[in-house]
């Protein structure tokens, strides 16, 4: 199965300062990425969430709240016809040395022990350094959701939406 590997915050929905995020309740879907993760899947994409959360061991938000924003998070998606595969996020912070923080491959390798998917015609959209640097160890093309990073095997993208635009998905 071919996978469209998400970055959550700041690609799919708005991203906030680490201390901004013990008040926000509620999921604010980024321009384009609700047509474009339907775009993805009427394609044959198959969409995995691939987002660090060290906010919970932070102690920024609890396991509770971050489980509470996740369940909207996927009604919305689910009323937009939008089936999400699995969700992998990483709770910890630098001083916990686990192999799942992004850019750690410990959550893609998850999602490969479980299921089959083929790498070499999966993609990886996210914003930050960390998920460029993910997506490059696992040699998966990647695009660049709105971000200011520059590096010369990347393709930079407004949205996911802009995202099916440069793939050409009709």
């Amino acid at each position: 199965m071919k996978v469209a590997f998400l970055d959550r915050d700041g690609t799919i929905i708005k991203d906030y300062p680490d201390e901004k995020w013990s008040s926000i309740k509620h999921p604010e879907f980024l321009e384009g990425s609700i047509d474009g993760m339907q775009k993805l899947i009427a394609n044959g994409y198959h969409i995995i969430i691939i987002t660090n959360q060290y906010l919970i061991n932070d102690g920024i938000i609890t396991l509770d709240q971050y489980q509470q924003f996740t369940q909207e998070f996927l009604s919305i998606c689910q009323n937009n016809n939008i089936n999400i595969l699995e969700i992998y996020f990483c709770p910890h912070n630098e001083q916990d040395h686990c192999n799942c923080k992004k850019p750690k491959p410990g959550m893609i390798n998850q999602a490969l022990a479980k299921y089959n998917i083929d790498l070499n015609n999966s993609i990886y959209c996210g914003d930050s350094e960390a998920d460029y640097l993910l997506a490059k160890h696992f040699n998966l093309p990647f695009y660049a959701i709105s971000s200011s990073l520059d590096y010369p095997d990347i393709i930079k993208c407004d949205s996911i939406l802009d995202v099916c635009h440069y793939l050409e998905l009709t």
